[in-house]
């Protein structure tokens, strides 16, 4: 029998800080030596521990993830606290989308709200995970806008969005459980990192309902470049931090109706 003290040393010897903290989550998630064996194996191997374990806790709550998805950190936290402050502001029943969604972290911290929650992305392995995270959001995959049904035109009341804001040259650096484990598409945000913002950002017009808000999960490094490409498509802006979690997010306000293109 594999015993906690093994476990631990296993896992301290393989470089994880919290080697006993994650040795009792891995106990916990194994219902066999056979299987405990098999997760320290891959938490040594470099894997994750939440794509290990299944899950990542987010606002209180326990989030499915898989291997090959996105591990939302904690600084996303913000983004999700700020989209239920946005929508709790709005009368009525609003209408929030959570675009390149990942496991749905945001759309997850909405449930049980008022209002219709709309979730789209790329990856299939991602969306199966959200729709378990989010039962009761509307999944769509697809690029972007073309993800969304056209009746959310113009209708569109909180656009929140953790899109990827790393600069292509800096991938190589970041640390091995996120570029090795995690999809390129879910880190490179192009040679300054702002690409797909400024995309999230030109097409939001057409989308927002009047007043509605865009908000853009970013870095303090690229936060002048994201606010630009809001601006830019006729957004007032501002922007929210919260230090203790590291967050930062990107706001753009829209000022009047507006149909597609």
């Amino acid at each position: 029998m594999t015993g906690p003290d093994d476990v631990a040393a296993r896992l301290r010897a393989a470089g994880c800080v919290w080697a006993e903290d994650e040795a009792t989550l891995l106990r916990e998630a194994s219902g066999s030596d056979a299987e405990l064996d098999a997760l320290v194996a891959r938490r040594v191997s470099g894997e994750p521990l939440e794509l290990v374990l299944g899950w990542v806790a987010f606002l209180g709550l326990r989030l499915r993830v898989a291997p090959g998805t996105f591990v939302p950190r904690r600084r996303t936290e913000l983004l999700a606290r700020t989209a239920r402050r946005e929508a709790g502001r709005r009368a009525g029943d609003p209408v929030v989308v959570e675009m390149c969604c990942g496991v749905g972290p945001v759309a997850a911290a909405l449930e049980g709200l008022p209002g219709t929650v709309h979730a789209a992305d790329l990856d299939d392995v991602a969306l199966a995970c959200a729709r378990v995270n989010a039962p009761s959001a509307r999944i769509h995959r697809g690029d972007l806008y073309d993800a969304l049904p056209d009746d959310l035109a113009g209708r569109v009341d909180v656009l929140v969005a953790n899109a990827p804001y790393v600069p292509t040259r800096r991938i190589a650096s970041m640390p091995p459980e996120a570029r090795e484990h995690e999809p390129l598409v879910a880190l490179d945000g192009g040679a300054d990192g702002v690409d797909v913002h400024r995309r999230l950002a030109a097409g939001a017009p057409a989308w927002l309902a009047p007043g509605g808000v865009v908000l853009v999960e970013t870095s303090p490094a690229q936060l002048p470049l994201t606010l630009a490409a809001l601006a830019d498509a006729g957004l007032d802006v501002s922007s929210v931090r919260d230090d203790d979690v590291g967050g930062c997010v990107a706001v753009g306000v829209s000022r009047s109706a507006a149909g597609p293109a």
